[in-house]
């Protein structure tokens, strides 16, 4: 007679498990999230290491490009000082520092002094470069900050406007004044800027990071930062803060106003185009209000491609740097590049580029980054 083993087998499934060891539905969910968590965590790392290490290939080749580029028509010393020396005192120097060698040779020991932090002295004065690029670059950094925060204070309101008012009469007034920042060139808004309000209206200063009381002052700071907004705020003199930011007003919104027609075009249409997307077109027949369909389901998915944008804007306006610090006397990397260009000092202007190089690589890398947190399609 067969025994009733149902009893037995009730806690069992049919291949011999008790139903105790079979997870229930959270776990295996609980465990499928971490996995996914994992994966995420795993593939963002990778994205930033992979994004990092391109950047030294980046600037191997800008280097290799320039060197060789400031090289073909000579030597630097020929090129700086040539025809306002006799020819044994210029044979003298280039021999003396090292130009007669291959240029192979002289190539590989530029890279080695690199590796070495010694980009080498100035032709024209004997300065070395490293100082130089100490000195001035503080002052392109607090232009380029400056009209940066302009670019975005104009750019990123004037753009979510002409999206809401789209096709309409402000519409078409914003993208006007957006083509008319974006195609006028910044040296002649400086001008315009300058004739306007110091010539015309004398109410802003036409030239300088400052005034020369406010320079007296600051040769009084132990440890000077260069930016002068910081060392005005050291001395703790509203004067001086006053009079370095009058200073920067026009340099500011001449460089900034050229990006922030930039900005406004971007942020313009990429608001409309999620705009029309069907998750907003969902949340407008619930009755939401458009300014709210702006600020909370069209703004942050429109910031994407504006911050990616962003970096090559920034590289930009170090560009535009160039003619901005030159027609307002503005003592940075521009206006020195522009100095040495002029005396055809090769030396100092390959150090600013690649210091500029450097910038520009570094900010697109942390782009890069913002985006992958923001977006997390970047990572793959």
């Amino acid at each position: 007679m067969s025994q009733d083993n149902s009893g037995d087998d009730a806690g069992q499934d049919r291949y011999g498990k008790t139903v105790a060891d079979v997870p229930d539905g959270s776990a295996v969910r609980q465990k499928e999230e971490k996995g996914k968590r994992r994966r995420l965590s795993s593939g963002f790392f990778r994205f930033i290491i992979v994004r990092f290490l391109l950047i030294i290939p980046t600037i191997f080749i800008l280097v290799t490009l320039v060197f060789f580029v400031m090289r073909a028509t000579g030597d630097p010393i020929s090129a700086a000082l040539g025809g306002r020396l006799p020819p044994a005192e210029l044979r003298k120097r280039i021999h003396a520092a090292g130009y007669d060698r291959p240029l192979i040779v002289q190539y590989f020991d530029y890279l080695g002094g690199l590796l070495h932090g010694d980009l080498g002295r100035t032709l024209t004065d004997n300065q070395p470069v490293t100082s130089i690029l100490t000195h001035y670059g503080a002052a392109t950094f607090e232009l380029a900050f400056l009209a940066l925060i302009v670019a975005l204070l104009v750019g990123i309101p004037l753009g979510k406007l002409a999206a809401r008012h789209r096709d309409r009469v402000g519409d078409a007034a914003i993208r006007v004044f957006a083509i008319l920042c974006y195609a006028t060139p910044v040296f002649f808004l400086g001008l315009l800027f300058k004739l306007i309000f110091s010539v015309k209206f004398d109410i802003l200063p036409s030239s300088g990071r400052c005034s020369l009381a406010s320079e007296m002052q600051f040769d009084r700071l132990v440890s000077p930062t260069g930016f002068y907004i910081i060392d005005a705020l050291q001395l703790g003199d509203a004067g001086v803060l006053a009079d370095v930011l009058e200073h920067a007003i026009l340099p500011a919104l001449a460089l900034g106003l050229l990006t922030a027609g930039v900005f406004i075009r971007l942020v313009r249409t990429n608001v409309i185009s999620t705009f029309n997307s069907p998750y907003v077109e969902a949340a407008r027949s619930r009755g939401v209000s458009e300014s709210r369909l702006l600020s909370k389901h069209a703004w942050k998915p429109a910031l994407i491609p504006i911050i990616t944008v962003m970096g090559m804007q920034i590289a930009m306006m170090l560009a535009g740097a160039v003619l901005t610090e030159t027609t307002f006397e503005w003592k940075g990397l521009g206006f020195m590049l522009s100095t040495y260009l002029k005396s055809r000092d090769f030396v100092a202007v390959q150090g600013i580029v690649i210091l500029i190089a450097i910038i520009v690589s570094v900010v697109n890398f942390i782009v890069d980054v913002i985006s992958a947190l923001i977006d997390p399609r970047v990572r793959y």
